[in-house]
């Protein structure tokens, strides 16, 4: 029957993840032409380092060069970098001393001012600012496996729903070069994390997704990264992946009707979820979301070292440069009025001042000051 590929996802409620030896089947009516998609885009606008030499292991001097020939030039190289400005097109990957770290405004890189016949010339380009774009090539710090070696200890990349699990994952993934795993199946996830189809206790992955919160399921695991991130901010991430998915936005008709019953039952188990690691979690390192925004390095110094992970300097600005990843939602959009009522940051202030209680009664720094004024 149809019901059996339609069970409900363990920790992901209301959402829909198949059925076990099961598998939904669809027929195509009608195939159309799909668009070409080449795996380009631009970077931005960089300075130049002062050692051209050691920096670039290809340098290609071309007259009549475009972008699109020194972007070629560098795939046929496998290199993931193309470095362009007419007549020059270099080749090369992230490094210390290319760290895409310091981008400069675009006008640095536009054209010449004699090329421009308007009336107000515009800025002059500068020559020491080159053009950048990721190539097809995957980056050597883009490469990710299993371990070599299966794990006999488990790992669990511990969050609420909404509170950026896949955001870290990403992460954790570029700055270990390791697969993560979860405790669930997503499909629409598959694409980017491989480790989303293998069995959570096979000990092939360097941790593992869980928004579980029992003890039963806690005490699975051997060690534990809890991160958390502020109520307000989480409640309104998972909402909108419950609306709109991974990346979308649920819209006002949607927020109106659905989202007090939402809170109510989210509201809870966003203060249950870290009441209850911090209390059966046997080894835990808590970090936190806007600490990851804040100061992004450290903080991966921090996980790195408490996965046993040997992170390399190159995989450090590689995690860096990429660190947005393809599953982080864009904060632009937001419902026109302020969805959160009096008695709701009331009771959501509540709970805020419990976790942070417990965190510090287990000698962890406690919630960020910007989740509430005390």
């Amino acid at each position: 029957p149809e019901e059996d590929c339609s069970l409900v996802c363990r920790g992901e409620r209301g959402s829909p993840c198949g059925g076990v030896g099961r598998l939904s089947i669809y027929k195509v009516e009608e195939q159309l032409p799909g668009h070409r998609k080449r795996n380009v885009h631009y970077r931005g606008c960089f300075k130049l380092p002062k050692s051209i030499i050691t920096t670039f292991p290809i340098d290609s001097f071309q007259p009549n060069l475009t972008t699109q020939s020194c972007i070629e030039t560098c795939t046929d190289k496998e290199l993931p970098l193309a470095v362009f400005r007419k007549p020059h097109c270099f080749c090369t990957w992230t490094s210390s001393l290319f760290s895409l770290t310091q981008q400069s405004d675009d006008q640095q890189c536009a054209e010449n001012a004699a090329l421009n016949h308007t009336a107000t010339p515009a800025p002059a380009a500068s020559a020491d600012h080159y053009q950048v774009y990721h190539t097809p090539v995957l980056s050597r710090c883009k490469e990710r496996m299993f371990l070599p070696q299966r794990s006999s200890s488990l790992v669990a990349l511990s969050s609420f729903p909404g509170a950026g699990n896949t955001w870290v994952r990403h992460l954790i993934e570029l700055v270990t070069g390791y697969y993560t795993g979860s405790f669930y199946f997503d499909g629409t996830l598959y694409n980017r994390f491989k480790g989303e189809k293998d069995y959570w206790k096979s000990g092939r992955s360097i941790c593992v997704k869980t928004h579980e919160s029992g003890q039963k399921e806690i005490e699975m695991f051997d060690s534990a990264i809890l991160l958390i991130r502020n109520p307000y901010r989480s409640l309104m991430a998972e909402f909108n992946r419950k609306c709109a998915g991974h990346l979308g936005h649920a819209t006002d008709a949607q927020w109106k009707p659905e989202w007090p019953e939402f809170v109510s039952s989210y509201g809870p188990w966003w203060a249950s979820h870290a009441l209850s690691w911090l209390k059966f979690g046997r080894r835990l390192l808590v970090v936190h979301y806007e600490e990851l925004q804040r100061a992004l390095l450290p903080q991966l110094r921090l996980i790195t070292a408490f996965l046993n992970v040997t992170m390399t300097e190159e995989r450090l600005l590689c995690a860096q440069s990429n660190q947005d990843g393809h599953f982080k939602r864009s904060g632009s959009l937001r419902p026109s009025f302020d969805p959160f009522t009096p008695d709701m940051r009331h009771i959501i202030d509540s709970f805020i001042h419990t976790v942070d209680q417990a965190l510090q009664s287990r000698n962890f720094s406690g919630l960020p000051q910007e989740y509430l004024p005390r």
